[in-house]
């Protein structure tokens, strides 16, 4: 079975994807008040703003959490993999899932950077999370 493909066409979060596609990660912030807006939507919950952009930001992060599945929830996905949450080091306000392959040897806080896969008939791509130093992961 195909991978499960995102819905990049949404407008609170198709600047995140169009990013994505081009290699960079990310952030919604309000351009008033510089609030993060995460997960990204079209107005500012701290000063009501609608004025919101999608600001770069460096694709670093600490490993927060983590669990590995080992029960299949979808067929698309092979198990065992592992489920990864990644606080960013630049915006620890926000934190972002990945999934590795099988049962990688993880350390809380360890160095995380980003990748993109891309997938589905039109390249949709997605950021993903692997530990800085790939012997870390299978």
């Amino acid at each position: 079975m195909s991978r499960l493909v995102p819905t990049v066409t949404d407008p609170d979060s198709r600047g995140f994807f169009e990013a994505a596609a081009k290699g960079d990660l990310v952030v919604r912030f309000c351009s008033r008040c510089d609030q993060v807006i995460h997960l990204p939507r079209a107005y500012c919950h701290a000063c009501g703003s609608w004025d919101t952009e999608f600001r770069p930001v460096a694709g670093f992060g600490r490993l927060y959490s983590w669990t590995t599945v080992r029960h299949p929830a979808h067929p698309a996905f092979e198990v065992p993999y592992t489920v990864v949450l990644v606080e960013l080091e630049d915006v620890p306000a926000v934190r972002f899932v990945g999934r590795l392959p099988g049962v990688p040897d993880l350390e809380p806080g360890m160095r995380m950077r980003v990748t993109f896969d891309r997938f589905g008939e039109a390249g949709e791509t997605m950021p993903n999370w692997i530990p800085e130093s790939p012997a870390s992961c299978p």
